[in-house]
């Protein structure tokens, strides 16, 4: 499919170096190899190469999601690459799914999340910042192709509308100042923000996952319990150590969770040039540590901890909230 106009491309230099522009007809992307005309890249397949005025090279590709969530504009930290690749296989997101995500950020995790459940699932998002929500709905509305009707807004508080813009060819220190004018983002119709504090409860239940970037992701444990839905799974995102310690504390004391499981994601490169075959120098490694769980259908009781003693089968000694299912013991030998 050609290139059109309105389009985000990334260019590749012989470095490969990366840079996003926004193709307008008669544009010019400049930089400090001479500009580049956006009409030489509009109609032209993916992949091509196209030169500068000052004759130096270019690959010209749509971006990969990854390329696009390390490049676009941001206004806080993101989750990385790295990082949103276990996320969605360990927290299992799947199509169709329904996913709670706290906070919004700058929208990197959001946009994979919206890819995992396509059309048919669903993100709902907490976002307590409204000077947040703007950025991250312009980020997600430029890559996301717009799917129909307008997503819901949160009767807690009026979304702020994204401002219709491109980035521009030039980016200053701060993307995030100067956002020139043109295409209009359009935000994914199974995507809900509500701009509310998610420490002061959920209102959604029988939810399928739950994906947490907080400071304080233990504060939502009890919410969580009460939100997803049995065999629910629920991701935190944690920098800090203390932090897992802390949210792994609080989801054991619950005893509605099982599969509680603690990692981190070191991405390394490897140089593969003729007989030099080796590391690169430089790796990614902590950003931040990934604790998954597992929610029981028993909220608040395990089997495994009941004394062995407990008469499982007394359904009058049972909790209303218990779903228990209990196996006859083997018999025994004759």
């Amino acid at each position: 499919m050609p290139f059109a106009e309105g389009e985000i491309v990334l260019l590749l230099d012989r470095g490969e170096n990366r840079r996003l522009i926004t193709l307008r007809a008669g544009g010019k992307a400049h930089g400090h190899k001479g500009y580049l005309e956006h009409d030489r890249i509009i109609g032209a397949s993916e992949g091509v190469l196209v030169r500068s005025s000052s004759g130096a090279t270019y690959l010209v590709f749509r971006p990969r999601l990854s390329e696009y969530a390390l490049e676009m504009p941001r206004r806080s930290a993101i989750v990385y690459p790295k990082d949103v690749g276990i996320i969605l296989v360990w927290a299992d997101i799947y199509p169709g799914a329904t996913v709670i995500e706290s906070g919004l950020g700058s929208g990197s995790l959001t946009l994979a999340l919206l890819r995992s459940v396509g059309p048919t699932g669903q993100v709902i998002a907490y976002e307590q910042r409204a000077d947040m929500i703007g950025s991250a709905l312009t980020n997600i509305g430029k890559y996301v192709a717009p799917m129909p009707p307008t997503p819901p807004m949160s009767q807690a508080a009026s979304l702020p509308e994204p401002t219709p813009d491109t980035w521009p060819d030039d980016p200053p220190a701060d993307p995030t100042s100067d956002l020139p004018e043109a295409v209009e983002s359009v935000v994914p119709g199974n995507l809900i923000v509500h701009q509310a504090d998610i420490y002061e409860g959920i209102a959604e239940t029988e939810v399928d996952r739950m994906v947490l970037d907080l400071p304080e992701p233990w504060r939502v444990v009890p919410h969580a319990l009460d939100a997803l839905r049995s065999g629910g799974i629920m991701a935190c995102y944690s920098p800090s150590i203390i932090q897992v310690q802390r949210t792994v504390e609080a989801i054991e004391a619950t005893r509605g969770f099982t599969q509680i499981e603690s990692l981190e994601v070191l991405y390394r490169p490897w140089q593969v040039k003729g007989q030099a075959v080796r590391p690169v120098q430089q790796m990614v490694s902590h950003t931040a540590f990934l604790t998954f769980a597992r929610r029981l259908a028993a909220k608040g009781r395990r089997p495994w901890d009941e004394p062995p003693t407990a008469d499982l089968s007394a359904e009058d000694d049972a909790p209303e909230s218990a779903e228990m299912i209990v196996l006859d013991a083997a018999p025994e030998d004759e």
